[in-house]
């Protein structure tokens, strides 16, 4: 198996083939996917033997996350957007925002969402509301995407109980309250800059599809008006389902509560009890067939799923073949100042790997057991690991396919507004760190 500089090239050949693919010869983005898994796979040197149960594993693992969770996901929404309920919040985001502030309202809304959600789920969930408010404001709607995908992962990577977040805290010995107290800070600038003010800046340059059919497709009236409270209610109970089970795992270990909300604040069961409440509760407020909302439903799903289990597995044959290790290895000897060896390790790690969380646990359990050697606040290197996880998103992450779904972009598309625009909020989340360094000995742990 091939090992050293030699795996660096045969990632970037992969990556290029894979563009190559989509973007010039418009080959289906599942088959070309599947196709640079077996081929990369075989390139790096996997005995042939064990080549498929390499992919199809990566495939089923990916899938065994996020499967069930975008298939119900995608019906949660069908039935949110064809009882009004999606106008109903759209509006009032509006009236709090205001028109020319709602991708600010939408990003910060996706970063408090996404500190109790995982990034997958609270996309799917949170993704009906794109194309109301783009119809509402005459925003672009990859405004929009931007703010929410950039809002929630610079969330999901900079503030626990996140599960990245929480191992880096806890590897570099960092006071778990400040670290969520200065994540928080953290967190914010990143999501307005490279959300909203990124967003607004790319969605004034770039015409998708889906633009040009919006006003047909929320023309779709309820039988009846739906309430604001009933609305509000139905998207938030997945949320809080999600998060009963985090804080019942905080505040109640080893009880009854915890093994009860364990179990309904698992996101795929927390999100099939929404699907079931909104089939029953939502009826009275939708015009539509129900047999059509499913049908939509399952052929978007089913597509979705494919291509992001697919992901998974060009991503899974990276793992394996020891890049991670030789990056290691190599940086470990870099002449850099920590923070930015921080965050560049955390960023070379994460666009190679395709896991933020990966990329996280990885360099903390590098640097984390040094931090004292190194000479600098154990907090300051913690956000400096978990800014390097918020950008460089590519194919072999399954994320990059949730957003480039549902937010119905373009493979080039999703790379100019959720690669770019996360590694922008990746840069401001270092930025900010350093400027937290500034005053090291006047703040508590820093």
């Amino acid at each position: 198996m091939l090992t050293g500089p030699m795996l660096i090239v045969v990632f970037l050949i992969a990556l290029a083939f894979l563009f190559l693919l989509i973007i010039k010869w418009k080959v289906e983005p599942f088959l070309a996917l599947a196709f640079t898994a077996f081929a990369t796979a075989i390139a790096i040197g996997i005995p042939m033997k064990e080549v498929p149960g390499v992919v199809t594993s990566g495939f089923g693992s990916t899938l065994t996350g996020v499967g069930i969770l975008i298939g119900l996901g995608v019906i949660f929404g069908q039935f949110l957007g064809a009882s009004g309920a999606v106008e109903k919040i759209a509006s009032s985001m509006l009236k709090l925002f205001g028109i020319k502030k709602s991708p600010a309202g939408l990003a910060l809304s996706g970063t408090v969402v996404s500190i109790p959600v995982y990034f997958d789920a609270a996309f799917v969930i949170l993704s009906g509301l794109l194309k109301s408010l783009a119809s509402r404001t005459g925003i672009s709607i990859v405004t929009f995407v931007t703010a929410l995908g950039v809002g929630l992962i610079t969330a999901h990577n900079m503030i626990a109980p996140t599960p990245g977040p929480m191992v880096v805290a806890e590897n570099t010995g960092s006071d778990l309250g400040l670290f969520i107290l200065y994540g928080i800070i953290v967190a914010i600038p990143a999501t307005l800059v490279g959300g909203y003010i990124y967003g607004m800046f790319i969605g004034k340059r770039i015409k998708t599809e889906e633009e040009i059919t919006i006003e047909e497709e929320v023309k779709q009236l309820p039988r009846k008006e739906i309430s604001t409270a009933m609305s509000f209610g139905m998207l938030a109970l997945p949320i809080v389902l999600i998060l009963a089970n985090t804080i019942s795992q905080m505040l109640f270990p080893g009880t009854f509560i915890e093994t009860l909300f364990g179990f309904l604040g698992d996101k795929n069961v927390a999100l099939l009890i929404s699907v079931l409440a909104a089939i029953v509760l939502l009826r009275p407020y939708i015009a539509e067939d129900s047999g059509k909302l499913y049908t939509e439903a399952i052929a978007t799903g089913g597509m979705i799923i494919l291509i992001t289990g697919a992901g998974g597995a060009f991503g899974a044959v990276i793992n394996h073949s020891g890049i991670g290790d030789y990056l290691i290895t190599t940086m470990q000897s870099w002449s850099i100042p920590v923070l930015l060896l921080a965050f560049i390790f955390t960023q070379i790690l994460r666009a190679s790997l395709g896991s933020s969380t990966v990329a996280l646990v990885t360099t903390s359990s590098i640097m984390g057991p040094l931090v004292t050697d190194l000479g600098v606040s154990p907090i300051l290197l913690g956000l400096a690991i978990c800014a390097g996880g918020i950008g460089l998103s590519l194919p072999n992450d399954s994320g990059f396919w949730v957003v480039n779904r549902f937010g119905k972009l373009t493979v080039t598309q999703t790379l100019k507004v959720w690669t770019l625009g996360g590694f922008i909020a990746g840069l401001t989340a270092l930025a900010t760190v350093y400027v937290l360094s500034l005053f090291s000995g006047i703040l508590p742990g820093i």
